[in-house]
């Protein structure tokens, strides 16, 4: 499995768009469907109306306790149960760009509780994290969730809690697309 992801936004895919909010600054062009697709290539099919695209790589905040607690409990997208899903880009300021990384951990864990947050809604919520900083992507990073219908109200809370904190302050633009998967 490669490290590349890519979701294209268009009119067929596998999961069928449910609702799309601009949270913060601009949208993207609305689409009937997302398809997620694991790999760099460059082809993108027709009818496509945006293309999303990051990496996975190390959890870069995280101690190493909170590391081993996410490594022991947290489960991968890609669930049979996990029937619904939201896709949310972000793009954070320059001023969190300009911060050390020091501050920037302070801010993220010590302050907002990123993790410790996170940890409460696991393992029903499965989450990916790809960062798009560094292709000179739109947003910094496309965080991918899943979890089964039953789960979708405390989802909700997740977001919720987390956009309460002050990392969230640095939000520049955030859009949140939710989608259910396409039967059949």
């Amino acid at each position: 499995m490669s490290n590349r992801f890519r979701f294209l936004g268009g009119q067929r895919g596998v999961w069928r768009v449910t609702g799309m909010t601009a949270v913060s600054g601009a949208g993207l062009d609305p689409v009937a469907a997302v398809d997620v697709v694991n790999n760099a290539s460059p082809d993108v099919p027709d009818g496509t109306s945006w293309v999303l695209q990051g990496f996975t790589s190390n959890i870069r905040y995280a101690t190493t306790t909170e590391l081993r607690t996410l490594q022991a409990i947290q489960q991968p997208p890609g669930r049979p149960d996990s029937t619904r899903a939201a896709l949310i880009p972000l793009k954070k300021t320059s001023q969190w760009w300009d911060l050390p990384q020091d501050a920037r951990r302070r801010i993220f864990e010590e302050t907002s509780h990123h993790t410790e947050i996170g940890l409460r809604y696991l393992p029903p919520i499965a989450r990916r994290l790809h960062h798009c900083r560094d292709l000179g992507e739109p947003f910094d990073f496309v965080t991918w969730f899943e979890c089964a219908p039953e789960y979708s109200a405390a989802f909700d809370d997740l977001l919720a809690k987390l956009r309460a904190t002050e990392e969230w302050s640095f939000i520049e633009r955030e859009v949140d697309i939710r989608l259910e998967r396409a039967h059949g």
